[in-house]
């Protein structure tokens, strides 16, 4: 009995803290949205401390990895774009993972043959050189007032003190029992008895609050050189693999890590009905992807439309738009991207012509962005690949009194990435090699120091030179979908930022079936079974991304939002003056 009630406590209090979170709010400070309530908190404790947006970005993120681990860390990478208010430009600093230099484009296959994309992940072999750490130092550095010492400083707290387990902490692990059993290291962390820790079992992760408190005291190198950096390489070429589990072995070495750069790379600047919208360039396709969906978007006069037959149009363009990425976008430091042809307005209404606005007329070709390039000549046009792609990644977004604004996705790809942590330092270990395709031709394969293609899509967009909304969100391919749709449903259909972000999610990325969310029981709604009209076919998941937001309202105030039921819902948390 005694047993029962202390459960219950735990249990009750559970759900007092997840009642105390809020998806929305509105004021005139600082503003944050992430999923999780302390890493919002951890980011306003910034805020309040005098940091500004970068700063409070970094203590976000690092607090995400200790509550949200399966998703991000700083075993993994990301990208972050900033809007700097003082200079009046966006800057992105690519920290995407990158192949040791052992890779070739048959990493991949045995006996000429790709392996199965399952049986990768769980490997040293899937592991890229972590680019994290390296991103948040040069945006503390350059764009940031703080020191890794100070924004550290709540995620180690988190880490030590610990916290209770939440129902979607023990789904995930749960769905990873498997995986995470595969490793000593992890099984130790995040099980017991071979299965997820119970909803209100109290965790600790004191090894992460060693790596944070090695990072703070030493900066970016404590994390590329010694120690850490040593576990990392013995993690990855000689796992911590249970006694009979057979894992294949990476082969990185210390000079990948030491020799790992982040990158300052110009985004992508696309238009769209009177904003102006910036995404994020290659390794990632979303910014393109975006750009390209949203310009076709603008051929059509929605005034006219139903909200039916608009969402026809909106599912169509995605699937125009996902055909010329799967072709044609990749690491364009290794590949010749023809980013200026695929974003070019003329080629978008090319491809507008293609749609059927009364039917779905199923898997398209890619197009030819070449001809709208300012030099056509760049030779690639490849069969368009489409390799899977999980959809377990984080995003957050802070802005500041100032005006600067931080949206920020980053990853370890799959659920809990590799599956391994790495012994006496607590972080798991990205998978995110796999994201290369396996075999060629394609612009997308693996080589020695290539980025393989992501579609992490942190977006920042302007109306009239100012910051009107930005968004990003997790979700594998599917990030580009919840974006675009998002934005969508803002402009074009006139809802609430808020309400854009609940709304049900529906994913087309040029196959058969729309991929439509259980968790909203979207299928038999009046809007799935008048798009079925059109040809439109579902296939459910459980849910789409966990998208946040921040709107800057014509009256001075911000509005911070998150998720109200995806991930167990998100915290939006806006300063008080």
């Amino acid at each position: 009995m005694k047993h029962r009630g202390w459960l219950g406590s735990i249990l009750m209090m559970a759900a007092l803290t997840a009642l105390a979170r809020q998806p929305v709010a509105t004021g005139h400070g600082g503003a944050v949205a992430t999923i999780s309530d302390p890493a919002s908190k951890a980011a306003m404790e910034i805020l309040n401390a005098g940091g500004n947006a970068v700063d409070a970005a970094v203590a976000a993120a690092a607090a995400l990895g200790v509550t949200d681990p399966f998703s991000c860390g700083v075993g993994g990478g990301g990208f972050m774009m900033i809007y700097s208010a003082r200079d009046k430009r966006v800057i992105t600093i690519d920290h995407r993972e990158s192949a040791p230099r052992s890779f070739s484009p048959t990493v991949f296959q045995k006996n000429g043959k790709a392996l199965e994309w399952d049986d990768v992940v769980p490997n040293g072999i899937a592991v890229g050189v972590p680019g994290t750490v390296r991103g948040w130092d040069e945006a503390l550095r350059r764009y940031g007032t703080m020191s890794f010492a100070q924004v550290l400083k709540p995620a180690i707290r988190i880490a030590e003190q610990g916290f209770r387990i939440e129902p979607n902490f023990n789904r995930i692990t749960r769905l990873n029992e498997a995986k995470f059993a595969r490793f000593s290291s992890t099984s130790k962390l995040y099980l017991k008895d071979g299965k997820a820790l119970p909803v209100g079992t109290p965790f600790r992760n004191p090894d992460m609050a060693r790596t944070y408190r090695a990072i703070a005291k030493g900066g970016v190198n404590a994390f590329y050189e010694g120690p850490i950096a040593q576990a990392v390489v013995d993690a990855v070429n000689l796992p911590p693999a249970t006694s009979g589990t057979r894992v294949m072995a990476g082969a990185m070495t210390l000079a990948d890590l030491q020799d790992y750069e982040a990158r300052f790379r110009q985004p992508i600047v696309s238009t769209y009905r009177g904003y102006e919208v910036y995404g994020m360039p290659p390794p990632s396709s979303g910014g393109i992807a975006i750009a390209e969906a949203l310009n076709i978007l603008e051929t059509f006069d929605f005034s006219r439309m139903t909200r039916v037959q608009a969402q026809h149009l909106y599912l169509e363009a995605s699937r125009l738009a996902f055909a010329d990425r799967n072709a044609y976008v990749a690491d364009a430091e290794y590949v010749d991207v023809p980013v200026a042809g695929l974003i070019a307005k003329d080629f978008a209404r090319e491809r507008a012509k293609l749609i059927d606005p009364k039917r779905d007329r199923g898997p398209v070709t890619q197009g030819d962005p070449f001809a709208f390039q300012q030099d056509p000549s760049v030779p690639l046009r490849p069969a368009p690949k489409r390799a899977p792609e999980p959809a377990h990644t984080t995003h957050l977004t802070v802005s500041d009194k100032q005006g600067n604004i931080v949206a920020y996705t980053f990853t370890i790809e799959d659920w809990g990435g590799s599956g391994i942590v790495v012994p006496g330092y607590g972080f798991l270990l990205n998978n995110e090699m796999t994201d290369f395709d396996f075999s060629g031709p394609a612009p997308n394969v693996p080589e020695a120091g290539k980025r393989p293609r992501s579609s992490m899509s942190p977006t920042i967009v302007f109306k009239d030179g100012k910051p009107a909304f930005t968004l990003g969100s997790p979700g594998g391919s599917t990030i580009i979908t919840t974006v675009l749709q998002t934005i969508f449903n803002h402009v074009d259909l006139g809802m609430p930022l808020a309400d854009a972000v609940a709304a049900p999610r529906m994913s087309q990325r040029n196959r058969d079936k729309v991929e439509v969310e259980s968790l909203l029981r979207f299928i038999g709604s009046d809007e799935a079974r008048a798009l079925e009209a059109y040809g439109h076919v579902w296939d459910e998941s459980d849910q789409i991304g966990a998208a946040n937001a921040i709107g800057f309202n014509d009256d001075g105030s911000v509005t911070a939002v998150s998720e109200p039921k995806r991930h167990g819902g998100g915290s939006a948390i806006v300063q008080r003056r």
